[in-house]
This record gives structure tokens, sequence and C-alpha cells, in this order.
């Protein structure tokens, strides 16, 4: 196969797109693939930190409300960490499953999920293990480094308690020096993943390589295009980026009407039967209901439907790109053309 440059991959990889969703096009088949894609590209190794607004903006002074843990909070407290520690462990699992079958579909152009996620049961296994090890080891080097900004957090919490003031030049200098840090720990796990996802795991799969085995391959590949290598990595992820934000431009409008529409008419439902009782109650509690799984199920369908094709376009430019520097790969994606007959010869000519 052809070795694209980080640039030059990014057509070959749509084409494998359109190929696989819309030639033929069936709508079943589309959302199935659709659904795995985005499934996998979201659980994939993504380091997310998401809180809420009410967690941003709370109030210091809440902080001295005393909390008393009797040793039943304390048991319920851990027994719900190790439910939903387990819960995201086991969401992973099936996650990595998913992401060698999802592969095995793009490499060979197929429909089928089932012989990915039978065919690659050992190496998806082995995988698991490596980045749950790789996100173990990422967690302990960032609680390593952000200790002391913790602590200093905790000083200027305790100082607010005390006097209910805090010193703004303190803020500032425990807030300044963390800018740098938290973006290069976002840097370290793009890395990691792109590592990880796009050039080990090729690897893994069509040699049931070891993780060392797979690590040393693509190394020795990055050290003789460092520029290529780097390249691929800015486009890989400012692209993405790009694509949502003309998705969001080119949608906001339609989105509006449709979900605006939806609330319109759940607040009608809802002013209908304002101060309802008996019977009256129950017909706008199922009406909710009805309506805002409507909202959630069209949400979803539209998530599937869009951010699908984009999952599966990101996962092409990944093998295409990879393709041309891994043979083993390189002639699944482009099998290289039989090799002529031999010529026949003529009995009795030397």
């Amino acid at each position: 196969m052809q070795a694209f440059s980080a640039t030059q991959a990014l057509s070959p990889a749509i084409e494998r797109t359109k190929s696989l969703l819309f030639q033929p096009f069936r709508w079943g088949t589309y959302l199935k693939l659709c659904a795995v894609a985005v499934f996998t590209e979201e659980l994939g190794g993504n380091f997310n930190s998401n809180f809420s607004s009410s967690h941003q903006h709370a109030d210091l002074g809440a902080a001295s409300v005393p909390i008393h843990f009797s040793p039943i909070l304390v048991a319920v407290l851990v027994l719900a960490a190790i439910v939903a520690i387990a819960l995201g462990i086991a969401i992973f699992y099936l996650a990595v499953r998913l992401r060698f079958a999802l592969f095995e579909c793009l490499i060979r152009q197929s429909r089928l999920i089932r012989p990915g996620w039978h065919g690659y049961r050992g190496p998806a296994n082995r995988f698991f293990l490596l980045c749950l090890v790789v996100g173990l080891v990422f967690c302990a080097v960032a609680v390593a480094v952000l200790a002391p900004f913790l602590l200093g957090i905790w000083s200027l919490v305790h100082a607010y308690q005390t006097s209910g003031q805090v010193a703004l030049g303190g803020v500032l200098a425990l807030v300044l020096p963390l800018i740098p840090i938290f973006l290069l720990l976002v840097l370290a796990a793009i890395a990691a993943d792109i590592l990880l996802r796009d050039f080990m795991l090729p690897h893994m799969a069509l040699e049931n390589a070891t993780a060392g085995q797979a690590w040393a391959a693509v190394r020795t590949r990055i050290a003789c295009e460092k520029g290529d290598f780097l390249l691929y990595a800015v486009l890989r992820v400012i692209l993405p980026v790009v694509a949502v934000i003309g998705l969001f431009i080119v949608l906001i409008i339609p989105g509006i009407l449709v979900f605006g529409s939806l609330g319109v008419l759940m607040g009608v439902v809802h002013a209908i039967f304002s101060g309802a009782t008996g019977a009256g109650l129950l017909v706008r509690v199922l009406l909710e209901a009805v309506l805002g799984l409507a909202i959630l199920a069209l949400a979803l369908f539209l998530a599937i439907s869009v951010g699908g094709p984009l999952c599966i376009a990101i996962r092409n430019y990944a093998l295409v790109f990879y393709g041309g520097r891994y043979r083993a790969l390189g002639d699944i994606l482009s099998p290289p053309p039989p090799l002529p007959p031999a010529p026949a010869t003529q009995p009795g000519i030397a």
C-alpha cells in the first residue's frame, strides 16, 4: 500500500467511509455501525472531568457545613464507589471488544460485527489490560503532580472558613502554574490515546503481538518519520474539532426548531394539566414521560446518525495513514495485485 502523508490520507479515508456506509445504503446497517463507532470512540481512552455548573460555582462557604460520616454512611459510600468502578470497567471492556470488532469491519470493508468480536478475543483482552495499566499510571502521575496544588486549594478553603476572605494573590499564585501543567497532562493523555488506538492496536490485532512488541514496532516507525507522525497527530486532534464545529453550525437552526417544538409541546401539556389530580395527574405524568423519552431518543438518534460517520472517518484516517507504514495492515486495506503467471516454456527450446 502507498505510504500517504498526513494530508494525503484524508481523501482515501473519506472514500472508504462513504463506501462502507452508503454503497449500498441500508438504515439498519448504517445505524448499527454508527452506534458501535460512537460508543467505541467516545469511551476509547478519553480522559474526561465534567462537572456541573453547581460544582464549578459552589460557594466556598458551603464547605464550612459539618458533615457527620457515620459508619453506615461510610459503608454505603464505599459500596457505591466499588459498584461505580466495577460498572465503569465493565463498560470500558465492552468498548474495547467492540473497538476490535469495528477494526475488523473497517479493514475488510465488512458490515458484520460478530467476526471481529469473536476473532480478536485474545488481543482485545490484552489491549484492555494494557489500557488499564496505562490509565492507572497516568492517574498516579497526575495525582503526584497535582498533589501540591490540591494541598494549596485545601489551605485556601481553610483560610476562607476561618476569616471569610481569600487573598487574590494567593489564588493567582496557585492557579497560574496549574494551567501549563494541566495542558501538559491533556497533551500526554492525547498522545497516549493516539499511540494505543491508532498505532499499537493494529499490531496486537493482526500479529497477536504483545504490548512490548507492538510498542517496539511503533517506536521504530515513528523514529523514521517523526515529522509525518507529528503532523498526523496534530490533524488527528484538530480535524474532528473542526468537523464538530461545522456540524453544529449546520444543525443548530434545525435543532432549535425540532427540540424547541417538543419543549413547547411539553410546556403546553404541563399547562393544560396544571393543578390536575387523580386521573388527570396520571395522564400528565404519562404524556410528559412519553415526550421526554421522545426527546431523548431523538437526541440519541441524531448523535449516532450524525456522529457515527465522523467517528468511522477518524478510524479510517488512522488506518490509511498507518497502513502505508505497516505492511500487514496495508496489504489488507489495499491488496497487492496478483503476480503474473510465469511464461510457459515451449518444449525443445533451450
